[in-house]
């Protein structure tokens, strides 16, 4: 067979992507480049997968998998906007992402891929495709008895995909007696078949028990906690051809279910590891774009000119460009940027730029050392953060964090990255219901007998007696009370430090979680001081940080920012 027109349309615009004649960031590059790579891979009758090849149903019906679902979609119409009622024309890169996710087949003709992340910007049509695949995972994909469910923590936000799909199938009298389907109002089903659709939700819901075959997870960035999407990746495992699909924009928690997929995937496309039942593509910008350019605009938006309108969201931009206020959250929907807090303070690109994974804490065992140490309350995280000079570089700073919470907290947080903290040894677990100081206590005596540690910076709030013990062991217990006379030029130069490069860290994903949770905010005399938006946003590892800084940075140093930008840690 000749190469179909939706595949040759796909790898043109792989080919095009990896010869950087299509703007596309990093991972868009990667995700494209491991189609071909694939592509040229798996080929002969050994291989594992085959790409497109022609399969017969049970019904002995012929079709070709990549071709029949981007087919059926340009069958169904436009429901929204400007093009609402004429049939839906695919975009290369959507007939990259749908060809490449159903193309790829195993032997027995099931599907490789069982999970799908797609990260886009808002406006670039994601949940019309979601509503498309759908409909053809309910109908035209041959599963018997399919459980197709758009789900979410809302049922409001459940409802966008489901809303899309059943006014889709409304207005396509073809589809619905094509495939005998019967829209209802809170359902879709097929009853030749047995296969149903429907829009649920965490909220009023029970989740448990599904046998799904399609999971539509949209906004992932916005759930707070990882029920819906373990419910969904647990459900799928029940049948043999399901798929777990998740599209989403970016958000701003670092430690939520999203952020974990995201990571996954990153770490996918560097090739870190292989997962050959994991598909992933994340559209956005690079480290060094200008935000402001129209470039980037055009690079982080696939449907460029299509969807996303340049006369509607150019004003946008120039707005965010005036207005501080604005700026997050125009990175956030429209350039698929994960940002920090609302208002964020550190810039969280230049912290990452620092990380550097083979930073080992024992390469300093001698060396001298400055701790600080914030222990909260004895129900929430405490962290302790050990300070080096970086062994390289004059003037800079190597830190090391660790982290304590009660057993308790981890099973009743909302948190999902505690467990894998806590599996990793980022995250140290006390049991019972209030974290035992003894532990914080062994660890301090023991980096006192592998380092030369010069202070000891703690809040006195809640460490009144582990200060007392630690004391009379001969530690140099230093009492730093978080006001902003003490916070605010040690914060500035943290500040500093990251954006020359000057503060390492050994990629914690932890304090990386925290930095991204800090919020500044200047007073009249242009002090600042580390603050939280909400309850959940931690950010006990950076205050630990900011005190252990205070005391490493000796009077009369100073950390230069740019030309004409002193900061002087008095």
């Amino acid at each position: 067979m000749a190469e179909s027109p939706y595949v040759s349309m796909a790898n043109e615009y792989a080919k095009h992507v990896v010869a950087g004649e299509i703007l596309a960031c990093r991972w868009v590059q990667l995700a494209c480049q491991r189609q071909l790579d694939d592509l040229k891979r798996f080929k002969g009758k050994n291989s594992p997968y085959r790409f497109n090849p022609k399969l017969t149903d049970k019904t002995g019906r012929e079709f070709y998998p990549a071709d029949n679902i981007c087919a059926f979609i340009e069958r169904l119409p436009h429901v929204k906007g400007p093009l609402a009622g004429e049939p839906i024309a695919l975009e290369p890169w959507q007939a990259f992402i749908l060809t490449t996710v159903f193309g790829w087949v195993k032997p027995d003709g099931k599907r490789r891929f069982r999970r799908s992340y797609i990260e886009v910007p808002r406006g670039n049509a994601k949940s019309t495709l979601s509503s498309t695949v759908a409909l053809y995972m309910l109908a035209a994909d041959r599963e018997g008895g399919a459980e197709v469910y758009s789900l979410a923590t809302t049922r409001d936000q459940a409802r966008i995909v489901f809303g899309d799909a059943q006014t889709m199938a409304r207005r396509s009298a073809g589809f619905r007696n094509r495939f005998s389907v019967n829209v209802g109002a809170h359902n879709m089903h097929v009853l030749q078949s047995g296969s149903k659709f429907e829009a649920l939700s965490a909220e009023g819901s029970t989740l448990d028990g599904l046998n799904i075959h399609f999971g539509c997870v949209d906004e992932l960035h916005a759930h707070k906690t990882r029920s819906v999407y373990d419910v969904v990746e647990t459900g799928t495992g029940k049948r043999d051809n399901s798929l777990l699909w998740v599209i989403t924009t970016a958000g701003s928690n670092r430690a939520g279910i999203c952020y974990e997929v995201r990571t996954f995937v990153t770490k996918l496309l560097e090739r870190v590891f292989e997962d050959d039942t994991q598909f992933g593509i994340i559209y956005g910008l690079d480290d060094g774009d200008d935000w402001g350019s129209e470039e980037a605009l055009v690079k982080a938006n696939p449907n460029w000119g299509i969807s996303v309108r340049p006369e509607i969201l150019g004003p946008l931009q120039a707005k965010a460009m005036q207005l501080p206020s604005a700026v997050n959250n125009f990175k956030t929907k429209h350039l698929n940027e994960w940002v920090n807090a609302d208002t964020a303070w550190m810039d969280m690109r230049a912290w990452e730029a620092c990380g550097d994974a083979s930073l080992d804490l024992d390469a300093f065992v001698g060396q001298p050392c400055w701790i600080g140490l914030d222990l909260a309350s004895k129900t929430d995280i405490a962290a302790m953060v050990l300070v080096f000079q970086h062994p390289e570089m004059a003037g800079a700073y190597v830190a090391f964090g660790r982290y304590y919470l009660p057993e308790d907290t981890v099973n009743a947080s909302g948190n999902s990255q505690y467990a894998g903290w806590m599996r990793t040894g980022r995250l140290v677990v006390t049991p019972g219901n209030v974290i035992d100081f003894s532990w914080i206590e062994a660890d301090l005596l023991d980096a006192a007998s592998r380092y030369a540690v010069q202070a000891v910076a703690f809040d006195p709030f809640q460490a009144t007696q582990l200060s007392t013990r630690m004391l009379a062991e001969g530690l140099p217990m230093i009492e730093v009370r978080p006001t902003v006379l003490n916070f605010s030029e040690p914060m500035k130069t943290l500040e500093a430090l990251v954006l020359q490069k000057k503060l390492a860290h050994d990629t914690d994903p932890v304090l990386t979680w925290m930095a991204s949770n800090v919020v500044a905010h200047l007073d009249a005399k242009d002090n600042i001081y580390p603050r939280k938006e909400r309850a959940e946003n931690k950010i006990d590892g950076i205050v630990a940080l900011i005190m252990a800084l205070s005391r490493a940075i000796k009077p009369g140093d100073s950390v230069q920012l740019g030309s004409d930008y002193e900061l002087m840690l008095l």
